[in-house]
């Protein structure tokens, strides 16, 4: 936001944490899916007064913007997805089965460790779960503090933190794209998990009104990229 900023914008911002996550509340129904939390965002702006907003998503949050914009067409002027795809059903299934489990604090305090590593191992492989060469990521790991921090997020969300990554993998990502009728663009970094730039062409194609754009690492790129695509004319 603060990179947004410096690049030109001067709208209000705003960044909700999904229900779930870091200090938010616990998702009301026990099975959340993606409509749920795609609502969860207008009653917020409901309660904020506002009417109609420009909407990013990255990763899950790109799966909650996507759903948003269709579900609430009149109160979207333009998408921005960051890291968004759907995956063939086999590596579905194992990811659903393998990538948010149902961690319980106990008396030896595995909870810790475990919270640590899930962090970590994202930034090491893809999927985490899969440590092998073949799923072997090339970007580095974060700092000890960065880590630290993320692993924090996850643990004060022990109870609920699966549910929105439950609901993001089960998306049915594909055809509720093709459903949006707002400009919309798709960012590229270049940090970004392979699988995800490579499918981020091919699925603005598919669409009434998507860009794509490729920027290096970094805030500053991105915030510039995005900033432009607000700009523009309509």
């Amino acid at each position: 936001m603060r990179a947004l900023r410096d690049a030109g914008c001067g709208q209000a911002m705003a960044a909700p944490d999904t229900l779930g996550n870091g200090d938010s509340a616990k998702p009301a129904p026990n099975d959340p899916d993606m409509a749920y939390f795609a609502d969860s965002i207008a009653r917020l702006l409901d309660a904020a007064g506002q009417d109609r907003i420009d909407i990013y998503g990255a990763h899950t949050g790109a799966r909650i913007a996507c759903e948003f914009a269709v579900r609430h067409p009149a109160r979207v002027r333009r998408v921005v997805l960051d890291g968004i795809t759907e995956y063939a059903d086999d590596l579905k299934r194992q990811i659903l089965e393998n990538y948010a489990p149902d961690i319980r604090p106990d008396e030896y305090g595995r909870q810790f460790v475990w919270a640590f590593n899930f962090v970590r191992d994202q930034w090491l492989h893809f999927p985490y779960f899969m440590r092998d060469p073949t799923h072997r990521l090339t970007r580095g790991v974060p700092s000890p503090e960065q880590l630290h921090l993320s692993a924090l997020d996850v643990l004060k969300a022990l109870g609920s933190y699966q549910k929105p990554y439950l609901a993001a993998f089960r998306y049915e990502t594909r055809a509720r794209l093709q459903a949006i009728a707002a400009p919309t663009l798709f960012l590229r970094p270049e940090g970004e998990l392979p699988s995800l730039n490579a499918v981020a062409k091919e699925l603005a194609a598919s669409m009434k009104n998507a860009s794509v754009a490729v920027t290096s690492d970094g805030d500053k790129r991105k915030a510039a990229a995005i900033a432009s695509f607000l700009d523009a004319d309509q």
